[in-house]
Formats: structure tokens, C-alpha cells, sequence
């Protein structure tokens, strides 16, 4: 992303000019600015035109039609410089024997993480059938994930081919095609999440093909045999590394758990090591993920009998954590516990990472108004939960990959998108425009007390998000109330 150091002159030009009215001067075809207000200037951090990797009108057009809507100068900055920025840097878009093919770089780190991929493009399915180039962009992320899901369903990273690299000297069955392999069940689940919403939404059925046959039927495989009822399985992770969470205790296998229908996940969405590895929010994800599965496969492909299994083992893990996720707090009553081992021992907390319990609403995983959510909801956004931080700067939740006092501005998205309160969600949102040290970008993590430090400046899935959570304010109608922002 090109850096530009001639802010000041750029501004004393400016003025000098006269430019003073809202909307975009030219200075060249590759920058842009936006003076909004006398003493404000917003330079465009977009890539120049001819460096963007992938454009799709209908999201240009959908950018100015909400830029018109909106009078806070920073929102309309950072919305335009976030929503598009997967589209931008990351996405490797091609056509592999006649069929659409997208790799997806989660941003900084240069290889596809199918829970990054899919959240990365999420929001601009509700746009496909508006634009025939951005339908095939995010076919092609479909077919992609299933490719990578039937190389190694318990792979969470992978290389734009058998390139090698990333951690080959991990102690698992690493193959060159794979940039990391720890197994987490999130890794499964939003593949399915994202086919699911394109299909609904544009009607095509194309993608649910001989791939997609395979990808299931792996999927049902691996979250059977981590629901580790004949055994510990054949998947072991180990990494030679000063940092715990980046391996599994014993001897690869990771704590012990006992057999009750819910399925393990080595690991959190934050590529972090789980301490008890029933991980409660990807379980429900789980669930949901694995009823799509059948509806697409009874209305699509008409296997019932595949359908029935991705339903049965669906009731199966529902049935688990209706018995083993909740936990009985002294000070807010039923609440979802982050994890457990169904030997009847709880982790309290949460990680901003998504699947999360305050993200469960967000991924239709559990109604809004259900009191355990709930309850969970006013645990995780308080002091009790061991990593939710405030400060100066802000407040939010973070997670052991960072550490402490580091908030996530996706926790701070992630209250606003599952709030039912205006004044909640405007707090939200302000955090959010007065955490970004001014680069007009999220970041993952931002120190509580200093905005300035911050890690991964390019992070793309949190800026899509970003955008996401404008556009669904604005459906909501909140317009007024991102209009109120300072």
C-alpha cells in the first residue's frame, strides 16, 4: 500500500485552492482527498486504481451511495478505506479448467485461512447478483475452500499450491499444499456458512459439485472422529516454539476429554491452543453449519441419507451442550462456558476471536433473546471475564495470542452487531473511530490505554467487518445514529 509522506503540503495546497466543499478532489489519477471540514483532510489509504487486485462496480457504487448518506468525515473515510479492502489486497482472483478459482491472503500473512476467507467475503455476497464478476469472485472462494478441505480437512492455512513454506517443521501430517495444520472446527464451518448464504442468495447451485460431495462427506469424517469416541484419533499437532499455545500437551493429543458428543477443537479461531478442547462457541457453530449442510444436500444433490447424517450428528452435539456447555455463576446466573472436557470442568472467559460466545447471535447460532446468552453477554463485557480490558482508549475483549491489555476492535464489533441498545452500539462505534491511530483502518489488537500501539496493519478481515457493521446499521436503521458520531 503506497505511503504518502506529503500530507502537510498536500493540505497547504489544498487550501490554497480553496477546497473547502465535501467530496473528492483529484490530485493525480492515484490519490485522492476529502475535506469535509477546514480543519480536516482524509487522504484516501485505497490502493491506486491500477494496483487493486480485484474491483467490482456494484460495491463502488454501494461506497458512494453510503458516503452520500453519512456526515461523520472520519466514518465515511474509514468506510471507504475498509469495506473494499479485501476486495483490494487479498483476493487472487483466476479461472482454473473453466471454473472460477479465488485465493484469498488473510493480509498481512500471504496464505488462505478458510475462516478468514470466508469472513473476509461474507458481506458482499448480499451483492452478487449485482454485479456477474463479483458472483464469480466469490464462487470461486467457495470452490477454493472445498479444494483445500478435501487436500486436509484439519489444515486451517493453505498455500496457493504445494509451495510449501509456512510451518513445515511442525510434528503433524504437514503436506506442501498446507501453510498451517491446526484443527479447528471453525476451519469447517465457515465454508459452510458462506456456500450456504451464496446459494440462498443467488440461487446458484453449481458450486455443490463432485468437490463439494467430497468436502462434506470429510467434514462429517473429522468432526465424527474428534467427537473421540473410539479412540484419540490420528491427528496430533506439535510445534518446537517459547510460545505454549502454539502446540499441544500431551505428546500432541492436548488435554484429556471424555466422550459425551460434543466435538474437539485443538484449537481457537485464534490459531491458540484450547485448554479444555470441547470449544463451546464452535460447537454451536457446528451445529447450524451442519443443518445447511443437509438442507443443500436434500434440495440439491437429493442424498437423504447424507442429509440425515449431518442432521443427526447436529441433534447430537445440540444435545451435548444443552447438558455440558452452561455453567451455573454465582453473580449472573446460567451462562455458556467457553470450554469444557465433559468430565464436568469449565474455562470461564472469552476470546475476541469469532466463532466467540458474545458472537453467537452474529453467526445465527443462538436467538438474541435466549437468558443464557444473555447472562453470558453482561459476563464476557465485565472484569470477570480474565480477558475483557478497559482503559483510557477503550474497552473490549482480547485473548491470550496477544496478551494482556490488548483489545480487539472485532470484540468492539462484534457487542455492536449483537446489541439491542442505541446508546450501546453508538459507544461501540465510537470506540471503533477513535481506536484506529488515524490510519483509517482497524487493526487486531490495540493497547487500552494508547490506540498508537497496535498490531497487524493490514488485517483485512477486520476491515471488511468494518464495513459490514456500517451497511448493517444503515439497514437497520441507524443512520441517525452514525450521523451523531464525533
Amino acid at each position: 500500500m503506497k505511503k504518502l509522506h506529503c500530507l502537510g503540503f498536500i493540505a497547504a495546497t489544498l487550501v490554497g485552492q480553496g477546497v473547502y466543499a465535501a467530496g473528492f478532489t483529484m490530485l493525480n489519477d492515484n490519490i485522492r482527498v476529502d475535506k469535509i471540514q477546514s480543519d480536516k483532510i482524509y487522504v484516501s489509504q485505497r490502493p491506486p486504481v491500477n494496483k487493486r487486485l480485484f474491483t467490482s462496480e456494484v460495491i463502488e457504487q454501494k461506497i458512494q451511495e453510503v458516503k452520500k448518506m453519512l456526515t461523520n468525515p472520519k466514518l465515511i473515510w474509514m468506510f471507504e478505506n475498509c469495506f473494499p479492502n479485501t476486495l483490494e489486497t487479498t483476493v487472487h482472483y483466476r479461472v482454473q479448467n473453466g471454473k472460477p478459482d479465488t485465493f484469498v491472503y488473510t493480509g498481512d500473512i500471504h496464505a488462505m485461512w478458510l475462516r478468514d476467507s470466508g469472513a473476509q467475503v461474507w458481506p458482499y455476497v448480499q451483492f452478487a447478483n449485482e454485479d456477474p464478476k463479483l458472483k464469480s469472485m466469490i464462487e470461486g472462494v467457495i470452490r477454493r475452500q472445498f479444494k483445500c478441505i478435501n487436500i486436509d480437512p484439519y489444515a486451517n492455512a493453505f498455500n496457493d499450491g504445494a509451495t510449501g513454506g509456512g510451518w513445515d517443521t511442525d510434528m503433524t501430517d504437514m503436506k506442501p499444499e498446507l501453510h498451517e495444520r491446526k484443527w479447528e472446527i471453525d476451519s469447517l464451518c465457515y465454508p459452510l456458512r458462506l456456500a450456504y448464504h451464496y446459494w440462498i442468495i443467488t440461487g446458484d447451485d453449481s458450486v455443490f459439485d463432485a468437490d463439494w460431495i467430497m468436502a462434506i462427506e470429510n467434514i462429517l469424517k473429522t468432526f465424527k472422529e474428534q467427537q473421540r469416541k473410539d479412540g484419540v484419533g490420528n491427528y496430533s499437532f506439535q510445534r518446537k516454539t517459547e510460545r505454549a499455545l502454539d502446540t499441544l500437551n500431551n505428546n500432541g493429543l492436548g488435554a484429556p476429554v471424555n466422550p459425551v458428543g460434543l466435538i474437539v477443537s485443538s484449537f481457537r479461531p485464534s490459531d491458540d491452543a484450547t485448554t479444555l478442547q470441547f470449544l463451546i462457541p464452535s460447537n454451536f457453530f457446528a451445529v447450524t453449519s451442519l443443518r445447511k449442510a443437509a438442507e443443500i444436500l436434500e434440495k440439491v444433490n437429493h442424498k437423504n441419507e447424507l442429509a440425515k447424517e449431518c442432521r443427526n450428528l447436529a441433534t447430537e452435539v445440540e444435545e451435548a451442550l444443552k447438558k455440558y456447555a452452561t455453567y451455573n455463576h454465582p453473580k449472573y446466573g446460567t451462562i455458556y462456558a467457553f470450554e469444557v472436557d465433559g468430565f464436568g470442568n469449565h474455562l470461564l472467559m472469552d476470546d475476541a476471536n469469532v466463532p466467540s460466545l458474545l458472537a453467537l447471535p452474529y453467526l445465527g447460532d443462538v436467538d438474541i433473546n435466549d437468558p443464557i446468552y444473555q447472562n453470558t453477554r453482561k459476563y464476557v463485557w465485565s472484569k470477570d471475564n480474565p480477558y475483557f480490558f478497559k482503559g483510557s482508549a477503550g474497552e473490549g475483549i482480547g485473548g491470550p495470542h496477544i496478551g494482556y491489555d490488548m483489545i480487539w476492535p472485532m470484540s468492539i464489533m462484534m457487542k455492536a452487531f449483537t446489541s439491542q441498545c442505541d446508546e450501546e452500539i453508538k459507544h461501540c462505534m465510537q470506540m471503533l473511530i477513535d481506536t484506529d491511530n488515524n490510519t483509517g483502518f482497524m487493526h487486531e489488537s490495540f493497547h487500552k490505554d494508547n490506540p498508537a500501539n497496535f498490531t497487524r496493519a493490514w488485517f483485512a478481515w477486520q476491515n471488511t467487518l468494518f464495513g459490514e457493521l456500517v451497511l448493517k446499521l444503515i439497514k437497520d436503521g441507524k443512520l441517525e445514529l452514525l450521523n451523531e458520531l464525533k
